[in-house]
């Protein structure tokens, strides 16, 4: 057993990339449509606030504790001096002050009145938030998931400038597979810490030795304990570069990986990139809408004719997507500096993130009237209380007022891809779609439940699925080592 920090520092180099220089658009490009909205003055909500007590900073330096772990599996390549290449072992230990603190905030919340409706039309139902804000307030533990957390080696690497935080678990088994899967937003890599043991410890969760993965999972830029941009130009083309970079520098020379949401666009652009060392990427948010069916939906256009009854199904459900959901995502995309009001309060951050897609608000609603089903109270917590700690929900929604590319459009990946569609989804991509969008498709399977948070909900499912997509690509992995 060696230390990762000796092991590595100084012997491998990144690849320093010139900022994006390309003048910023003047039309709002949201899930990847231009929308040209006139939209009606907002009512301006007067926010009391109390004054701040300051939340505990992340300190890096003061948080590492030595982590050991055993050789890479392959030599890294060889490095210039001047750069910091270094991989520092890394934990997180919340204070027992920050702890009060968001605690004290969630029980002092200013309420607003009830929503007029009986629906979730007018936005997140005020009982489903004062559920979350009673369990935040008196019984939900973060040091459950904070041990979780620690549980497993953490490490920090400076790749293009900016400190990204990872995880990164070596299966015990012979010859694994090394994976690296990306989260999206509302989410963390608290979404895939239901998937680190399965992937790598199969023979303990209905699989096989050589079921085996090596699993690295980063925290995106500006999410979690990655470092913030201080620059633009952190979107998801350069985080499949750095993805990249990373791989290279932990030592692996043939790898697989998997993303969902902006996880799916980072995978499709590490597909475009096409590294020598990526075999083939799988997600389960692909990149599949024709732009004329995606344009009909965003404007509210009649469905193009001669769709088939699962097209028709998937453009319904983009159209209520834009239909319903696209304001946020508008302002996050044109105005994430705006949203102060989610960084200062928690119940602000919870309602803001609830309100992500209609068919995953229903499952955290009734996670919190007592019916849990994938996702627990304890999942979307955890998720909400990392975001709080860390001071990121601003930093993290910056990466959709970074965004350049479609949401839902194909993206032009040549390289193998496979995919899994979750009933529950934004939209479940027909297959006639995914194979136009992925002309190397090696896999495509439809499942019977499970929506946008695969990892996190249907752990097993999505475990499963990995297993199999990947299965034929393992002797050309094991080629190289």
């Amino acid at each position: 057993m060696r230390n990762l920090d000796s092991e590595n520092g100084g012997t491998t180099s990144s690849v320093r990339r010139p900022r994006d220089s390309t003048a910023r658009r003047t039309c709002i490009c949201c899930l990847g449509v231009a929308v040209c909205l006139v939209l009606p003055t907002p009512l301006h909500a007067q926010v009391d606030t109390a004054s701040r007590e300051a939340r505990t900073a992340l300190n890096r330096s003061k948080d590492m504790t030595a982590v050991t772990m055993d050789a890479p599996r392959t030599t890294p390549a060889t490095r210039t001096p001047k750069e910091d290449v270094s991989i520092r072992p890394f934990r997180f230990t919340a204070s027992d002050e920050a702890l009060a603190d968001l605690r004290r905030r969630v029980q002092a919340t200013k309420w607003p009145s009830k929503e007029t409706v009986g629906d979730r039309s007018q936005g997140v139902q005020l009982s489903t938030v004062q559920n979350l804000a009673r369990y935040w307030a008196t019984d939900y533990d973060w040091r459950k998931v904070e041990a979780k957390l620690n549980s497993y080696p953490q490490f920090i690497t400076n790749i293009d400038g900016l400190d990204i935080h990872f995880i990164h678990v070596r299966s015990k088994e012979k010859n694994p597979l090394p994976i690296i899967i990306t989260h999206g937003w509302p989410g963390s890599i608290i979404e895939q810490l239901k998937i680190i043991d399965p992937l790598t410890n199969p023979t303990k969760y209905g699989g096989s030795a050589s079921d085996a993965f090596d699993v690295v999972i980063p925290s995106m830029a500006g999410y979690g304990f990655s470092g913030q941009p201080t620059t633009a130009g952190w979107g998801a083309e350069r985080m499949a570069r750095a993805w990249t970079e990373l791989m290279k520098r932990i030592g692996y020379t043939r790898y697989v990986a998997q993303g969902g949401d902006w996880g799916g666009l980072i995978v499709d652009q590490m597909g475009v990139q096409a590294a020598p060392g990526l075999l083939a990427i799988h997600t389960n948010f692909p990149g599949a809408v024709p732009g004329n069916i995606d344009q009909a939906a965003a404007t509210g256009a009649a469905p193009p004719a001669g769709l088939s009854a699962d097209e028709k199904e998937a453009f319904d459900r983009v159209a209520l997507f834009y239909k319903t959901n696209l304001a946020m995502y508008l302002e996050m995309g044109n105005r994430p500096q705006t949203l102060y009001g989610i960084e200062d309060s928690p119940i602000g951050l919870a309602a803001w993130m609830l309100d992500h897609d209609d068919r995953s608000q229903q499952l955290i609603a009734r996670a919190f009237a007592g019916k849990e089903e994938g996702l627990t109270r304890d999942d979307i917590l955890d998720n909400l209380t990392l975001f709080w700690l860390t001071n990121t929900a601003v930093s993290a929604a910056r990466l959709y007022c970074e965004n350049k590319l479609a949401f839902f459009g194909p993206k032009n990946v040549k390289i193998p891809v496979a995919v899994s569609v979750f009933p529950d989804e934004i939209y479940a991509a027909p297959r006639s779609w995914v194979e136009k969008a992925y002309p190397n498709l090696i896999y495509y399977n439809k499942l019977t439940k499970g929506g946008h948070f695969a990892a996190w909900e249907q752990p097993e499912q999505l475990t499963a699925e990995l297993r199999a997509a990947f299965k034929p690509l393992r002797r050309t992995a094991l080629g190289a080592r």
